[in-house]
């Protein structure tokens, strides 16, 4: 079989993206009775609008911001290529293989809420499905009091969506839920492709991006604990090791029930589960160890948290110049970033980075990602970034404050941050100013509120209380280098016996230094 070299615009069939999709999907929506497409003008999950290249980056607009972002060409070159032959005629037709990626259709069962809030989760499934490495052709959704138990949608509307699929040429359909494991296999024993759900596409993209060795033991854990309830077998990998054969006449080592494949895998993956755990476990101590040292030294923590693509790193980038990878995607970032940073006065605290949120994120992920969560539960103050330009904020705040009360945050002190400031006009900045009324408007790409944002968590921020007049002997200038890093200094006087200090510092402090008490 010779390989199709041609590129997508060559191709007749070849799906388009971006609104070009929607356009198509609605001039054939009246064909389908019962069923809801997208509507235009709704919103985009990734953001599409004001950015020029796509890409919301403060270095493509002279800011530098962000760094080099050398990470980005390698993880653009990673995509998924489709289960095609790869066989060539001529072998010189190497270099000119295009790149396939999985043509997917969406699929949604909504029975409460709007159709709108219906749309936009469908299209957020779209936009987390071209992220993973796919190519949207089309997305259905269905109105109906509960999904059904046996195929999700239905035996009528899985036939439909089987003749879909064939017409369209897709090779995978995505569900915009998690399936059981009997209503994945029952509709693809219909469509007769693939059958993944959300939980599935958002763990596929935490695979891909996941870069340290505690990251990827965490999204391994994860996949696991999603795959051992879905185990299937076919054929032969369902026959059993040794026993079970005891008509047979085989003998001895021959009786008993045995023990099938499927038991097998399912044992291999709870020993796997036990020594990632183990592993996560581990690498707990270190974590630990660089937390307690900042809270000896008595810095404070600033978490950044918030929905995914909503700017969390770009903020940071413009708040510290952090070079953390920035990419108009979703998750592009998953492992904790902690930078140091001061205020105006001149008080030393850290910003954390930390994994975004997404509706509907998986159990096992927040399970997996406990220990990378702690950077928000054990924080002095939470930054909660949303995006402004989306048209459901409010989903998006309930979405994030539901996880970190789940990881015991509810007590921090929290700033809503509306980011993407530069592409909210004057009536949406209303609409978010009653959603949250002491919100600041930023904008990481133009620096707009960055100044208020930092007024803000200074004001904050725990001061030292505690008046101190110390004597330091000449030989323990440790001493005085130590007051310098957790208190502020407010007068140095040189003495024949030492140094005479005059300084504020924290109450969890005063006690270690009352020995220089003068």
């Amino acid at each position: 079989m010779t390989e199709d070299t041609t590129t997508p615009t060559e191709r007749d069939d070849a799906p388009a993206s971006g609104d070009d999709v929607v356009d198509r999907i609605l001039a054939n929506a009246s064909s389908r009775a019962g069923v809801s497409v997208f509507t235009p003008g709704a919103a985009q999950a990734i953001q599409t609008t004001g950015l020029g290249s796509g890409t919301y980056r403060g270095d493509d607009h002279g800011l530098g911001v962000d760094g080099d972002q050398f990470d980005r060409d390698d993880r653009q070159a990673l995509r998924r290529v489709a289960g095609l032959s790869t066989e060539l005629e001529d072998v010189t037709e190497v270099e000119y293989r295009q790149l396939r990626l999985e043509n997917v259709v969406l699929i949604g069962v909504y029975s409460q809420g709007t159709l709108a809030d219906a749309e936009n989760s469908l299209r957020e499934l779209s936009a987390l499905a071209e992220t993973a490495g796919a190519v949207v052709l089309d997305g259905l959704l269905q109105r109906r009091p509960h999904p059904d138990p046996s195929t999700y949608l239905g035996s009528g509307k899985a036939i439909e969506l089987k003749n879909i699929v064939a017409s369209l040429g897709a090779d995978t359909v995505i569900a915009d839920t998690e399936l059981a494991p009997s209503q994945r296999r029952a509709l693809e024993d219909v469509v007769k492709v693939k059958v993944i759900d959300r939980t599935a596409v958002i763990l596929d993209i935490f695979s891909q991006h996941a870069k340290s060795r505690e990251g990827k033991a965490q999204v391994e854990l994860a996949q696991l604990e999603y795959l051992l309830p879905r185990l299937r077998g076919w054929g032969e990998s369902m026959s059993r090791q040794a026993g079970g054969q005891v008509g047979a006449g085989n003998g001895m080592g021959s009786r008993g029930p045995g023990e099938t494949k499927i038991e097998l895998d399912r044992r291999r993956i709870h020993t796997r589960m036990a020594i990632l755990r183990k592993k996560i476990k581990e690498m707990k101590p270190a974590r630990e160890a660089k937390r307690a040292n900042r809270n000896r030294n008595a810095v404070p923590s600033v978490a950044i948290a918030g929905y995914t693509n909503a700017g969390k790193s770009s903020l940071l980038n413009r708040l510290t110049r952090a070079g953390v990878l920035v990419e108009n995607a979703l998750f592009a970032t998953l492992d904790a970033t902690v930078r140091k940073s001061v205020t105006a006065d001149g008080r030393p605290f850290t910003y954390a980075d930390t994994v975004g949120f997404v509706r509907n994120l998986p159990h096992q992920l927040v399970e997996a990602f406990r220990s990378t969560l702690e950077e928000v539960a054990e924080s002095d103050i939470i930054i909660h970034v949303v995006d402004g330009s989306h048209p459901d904020p409010e989903a998006q705040l309930a979405t994030v404050r539901d996880v970190i009360h789940e990881v015991d945050g509810r007590e921090i002190p929290e700033v809503v941050v509306f980011n993407k400031s530069d592409l909210v006009d004057d009536s949406r900045r209303l609409v978010l100013r009653g959603l949250v009324p002491d919100a600041i408007f930023v904008s990481a790409r133009t620096g707009e509120g960055i100044d208020e944002l930092l007024a803000r968590l200074a004001e904050i921020l725990p001061r030292p209380e505690v008046d101190l007049d110390l004597l330091v002997p000449y030989d323990r200038g440790e001493v005085v280098a130590r007051i310098h890093d957790i208190g502020r200094v407010v007068d140095v006087e040189y003495l024949e016996t030492g140094t005479r200090v005059l300084a504020k510092v924290y109450p969890q402090d005063a006690a270690t230094l009352q020995e220089f008490a003068s």
